[in-house]
């Protein structure tokens, strides 16, 4: 992270004390090469475990970043793809990344994924590593939004990972990083949302199956097992219901 690509301490602690907007458009040119964008290993992980599911026509990156899930899309969409996120700098990053060769088309736009530009426009939805931007009591309304821009059978996917358990160190590194970002923003403004440890499993669950999807948990079997037999990680595949035979949709 703080090699000679990557952004510096100083740029991190500005970056910090700035909106997740602001935030993100200072770190885009140095976004790639900082343990932030997802690892090459899970979208290949998560492309392999889509197949079965497609292939699909057109396909949505909810808060692309700059760009890394649009390859997990492009294998699995044979029309389009979009990358939407509120960063105007993450954004360009995307644009200037070389697209698949003889792949869909594909577009980039701003906005804001409580509030999507779209209706009834996709047969995929892919999300990376965004969740943590998010109180819990904004997922039902998240989880709405995607639900109105696919089309009846689509499907909603994210990989999750199993959390650190007490007696890792992991778990005390994810449970300071939450305490100091609870602190920063009790005492500074604007705040910026990122808690790690905000986003549990069965409270997800639970809230997409209330947004309207069904639900599926398929293990990502290359990132191996924990000592009692779970996976570490999984993809939460949640689909939208196609209408019954005989339906009329209003």
């Amino acid at each position: 992270m703080f090699g000679p690509e990557g952004p510096s301490l100083r740029e991190l602690a500005v970056q910090a004390l700035s909106s997740v907007e602001h935030g993100y458009d200072l770190l885009a040119p140095k976004f790639d090469h900082t343990p932030f964008r997802t690892p090459d290993e899970v979208l290949r992980s998560v492309a392999k475990a889509l197949a079965p599911f497609g292939p699909f026509e057109d396909g949505l990156d909810l808060c692309c970043g700059t760009g890394a899930g649009a390859e997990v899309l492009a294998g699995l969409c044979r029309r389009s793809l979009t990358g939407v996120d509120f960063s105007a700098g993450m954004l360009d990053v995307a644009r200037h990344r070389a697209g698949p060769a003889g792949g869909p088309g594909v577009a980039w736009v701003r906005g804001d994924a409580r509030a999507l530009p779209f209706r009834s426009a996709f047969d995929l939805v892919v999300s990376f590593g965004a969740f943590g931007h998010f109180l819990p009591d904004e997922l039902p309304g998240l989880f709405a939004q995607v639900h109105s821009v696919l089309r009846p059978g689509g499907r909603f996917a994210f990989p999750v990972l199993a959390p650190p358990r007490p007696t890792q160190a992991g778990f005390w590194m994810l449970l300071g990083f939450d305490t100091v970002m609870r602190v920063r923003n009790a005492l500074w403004r604007p705040p910026f949302v990122m808690y790690y440890r905000a986003f549990r499993l069965g409270c997800v669950l639970g809230e997409l199956e209330r947004a309207g999807f069904t639900v599926d948990l398929c293990a990502l079997p290359e990132f191996g097992r924990r000592g009692d037999g779970s996976p570490r990680a999984r993809l939460v595949v949640a689909g939208r219901a196609q209408p019954a035979a005989g339906s009329v949709n209003s």
